[in-house]
């Protein structure tokens, strides 16, 4: 990436959004000294303050410079004072149809238990021990993007949300799974509800097909009530999990508990056009303003940005390190506190992060890389 500049659109969002995402651009500046990039962050309108400025959740002029540009960094949508607004018209709406106009339809989300943290982990440490996966989530069909409406009224209504996909919404998601599994313990778990859904049994039937071409990739079934629970008793059984939108949705959460914190988790969106990458936690209206958000996830979800993004596998290393050794001195937010730890404000959290990348810089000027 020598010598070029890379656009990156920032869509800091509702409530916690923009402090997080402050924090974010704050270490891509950071790195862009470091390491001697070239950065061009735009910042526009989505969600819910898109809705109060310009009148919908994804103004066009916003949808337009996400297409354009080479990566978005998106911090969190959605909040109590936009609930009364119709399905299709809220915050949330928005970022749907960012995903659909971006073309992205996989969303990764990487579970690591960070040896710091074990303590604030609801499982025994030998559980959660080492636990390190990825949740392949299919991010642009299924139940989200099917039919919803309510019939009748006057409290006889019926709701109705409709579940589809076909089999090449399947293959795709399922082939990248495949291909991460690979390129990393070569275990597939694929999760899906077969015994009662026919969107599962065309699921599991195409998953299992795929299969065949990827001989080197152990393939495991679960229904899903059975991967929750797996999720919890024996979570250092998974590598790779590949599953539907809804399930995805869920069952990445769920895992995110395990480390201790829905704020500690990065993902990146992808397909044809720009990938987005955001942490995966929501707006937490009731933190906004308060200087105590967790910023984890979306400063290593620029971690994700450079080395899925960019290539930057090197400068994405010295991001994660600086977290980790912030993190081993016991400085945590208050959603990371445990009882030695020292609880600091998410800016504070931040600046140690850079003073820490600042630090990485020393140190390659003085030695190089791979010292």
């Amino acid at each position: 990436m020598t010598g070029k500049t890379k656009t990156i659109v920032l869509l800091p969002g509702d409530g916690i959004g923009p402090e997080v995402i402050g924090a974010a651009a704050g270490l891509l500046q950071e790195c862009s000294r470091a390491f001697g990039l070239t950065f061009e962050m735009v910042e526009m309108p989505a969600g819910g303050c898109a809705i109060d400025r310009c009148g919908s959740p994804l103004p066009a002029e916003t949808l337009d410079a996400c297409q354009r540009a080479d990566a978005v960094l998106l911090g969190a949508v959605g909040g109590p004072r936009w609930d009364a607004l119709p399905i299709g018209q809220r915050p949330e709406s928005g970022l749907l149809a960012l995903r659909k106009g971006l073309g992205l339809y996989i969303n990764l989300r990487p579970i690591r238990m960070r040896e710091s943290l074990e303590e604030i982990s609801p499982l025994k440490g030998e559980r959660v021990e080492n636990c390190d996966m990825e949740i392949v989530r299919e991010l642009a069909g299924g139940i989200y993007f099917g039919e919803h409406r309510v019939e009748g009224a006057n409290g006889s209504e019926r709701a109705v949300d409709v579940e589809a996909y076909s089999t090449p919404e399947i293959e795709r998601v399922a082939r990248y799974a495949f291909e991460r599994a690979r390129k990393r313990g070569r275990k597939l778990a694929s999760v899906d509800k077969a015994n009662v859904l026919s969107t599962s049994q065309l699921w599991r039937k195409t998953v299992t097909r795929l299969g065949a071409g990827y001989p080197d990739v152990r393939l495991e079934h679960l229904l899903v009530d059975n991967a929750a629970m797996q999720l919890v008793i024996a979570p250092r059984q998974f590598d790779v999990i590949v599953t539907s939108n809804l399930f995805g949705d869920i069952l990445s959460d769920a895992a995110a508990g395990l480390v201790g914190s829905i704020g500690l988790i990065p993902s990146m969106s992808c397909g044809t056009g720009t990938p987005l990458f955001e942490p995966i936690h929501g707006s937490a209206p009731s933190l906004a303003g308060k200087d105590c958000a967790c910023p984890v996830g979306a400063i290593l979800s620029v971690a994700m940005m450079l080395r899925e993004a960019f290539g930057l596998g090197a400068e994405a290393d010295a991001v994660e390190k600086a977290v980790e050794r912030v993190l081993d001195r016991g400085y945590r937010t208050s959603d990371l506190a445990g009882p030695l730890s020292t609880v600091v404000s998410c800016s504070r959290f931040t600046a140690m992060v850079r003073a820490e990348l600042e630090d990485s810089l020393v140190h390659v000027e003085r030695y190089g890389w791979g010292v």
